[in-house]
């Protein structure tokens, strides 16, 4: 059995262990901490570009601006370096110099922008073993309080003196009245509609195949007369590949959001209250889906809305099991156009 050291034999040994320590740089603390040492966190010059094309067509088209104010604040400067008062501070720089149009509401979205574009950033840093979680500024940085709406559905005069003025004017009035059109008729986002392609049409069945927000992928229905005028379209513009866009002009080039900044731009010119109130492609969504929830309540119109099913805090459990199948929106559409659809149950067609 080994005898145990004396006091004598330990303080020696002691003394030989820190004189070891001392000649390799290291204390008696850096023996306890086993947390394997990060990587130098990128600036953000560096890492932007990074995310950029790490995250979806659609979220980088939403956070891009936001990450370019960041670069041009801190492109030398690490993820690790900045403080939560710095983003409050730039947020509100942000808020000070946004463009003020007539549906502005402060700067609000945009500061909120900002601070999910960051929240985004990091994540990914996070993800990337960058940076640790518990030094994330951005998720210290509450997103200031949405707004409600000003947004609401418009009353069908005022709907159509908008369709009667995309129809009657302009330089390619026949494709402007298709926007309108299928804007009304399926309540997309512009996303949607910019990335329809020949292949999304369902002829048959009168259906189009929309890609929006948060990559989500649905068929919504149309009516026959809107399915007739996109397949006329896509045969007389030349949109002959399945897979390339299928909205463009006499040209054959793909329209772009700058024929929906000019078609509104012109539309407010002739319907000055169009102007005042900064009406916008969103406020067909907003009709379509008011009309259908008065109508055919709040599970058809979340499905004609193409919203997912999943639960929120503001969405009762309910809405898991109250799902709107495809006939159901096809039947609201076709009391909407007045038009018989070949998924209708028979007592709508």
């Amino acid at each position: 059995m080994t005898a145990l050291a004396s006091g004598g034999d330990r303080a020696a040994d002691l003394d030989a262990a820190r004189l070891l320590l001392s000649r390799l740089g290291l204390t008696p603390a850096d023996l306890l901490d086993t947390t394997p040492a990060r990587p130098p966190a990128p600036t953000f010059a560096a890492y932007v570009p990074v995310v950029s094309a790490a995250v979806s067509k659609g979220t980088r088209g939403t956070y891009e601006p936001y990450w370019n104010y960041a670069v041009q604040a801190w492109a030398d400067r690490p993820l690790d370096t900045i403080t939560p008062s710095e983003i409050k501070q730039l947020g509100e720089h942000i808020r000070s110099h946004v463009i003020h149009r007539r549906n502005a509401r402060g700067g609000t979205g945009a500061v909120e922008n900002f601070v999910g574009a960051l929240r985004c950033l990091y994540r990914h840093a996070e993800d990337d073993k960058l940076l640790d979680p518990a030094a994330n500024p951005a998720a210290r940085v509450a997103k200031p309080r949405r707004q409600e709406s000003l947004r609401y559905a418009l009353p069908p005069d005022r709907l159509a003196e908008i369709n009667h003025t995309a129809a009657t004017t302009g330089n390619d009035p026949e494709l402007d009245a298709l926007i309108i059109r299928l804007h009304t008729e399926t309540a997309c986002r512009r996303q949607g509609a910019l990335g329809l392609r020949p292949q999304d049409l369902d002829r048959e069945q009168c259906l189009v195949q929309l890609r929006e927000k948060g990559s989500t992928t649905r068929w919504q229905p149309v009516s026959p007369t809107l399915m007739g005028h996109l397949l006329h379209h896509a045969e007389s513009r030349h949109a002959v590949e399945p897979h390339r866009q299928l909205l463009r002009y006499h040209s054959g080039q793909p329209i772009t959001t700058r024929r929906y900044d000019h078609l509104w731009h012109r539309i407010g010119l002739h319907l000055p209250w169009a102007r005042t109130q900064g009406i916008s492609t969103h406020w067909l969504r907003h009709t379509t889906l008011t009309w259908v929830e008065r109508h055919y309540g709040p599970a058809i119109a979340r499905g004609y809305a193409g919203h997912l099913s999943h639960t929120s805090n503001n969405t009762p459990t309910i809405a898991l099991y109250t799902k709107a199948t495809l006939q159901e929106i096809a039947a609201a559409l076709a009391t909407l156009t007045g038009e018989p659809h070949p998924l209708a149950p028979r007592s709508n067609r």
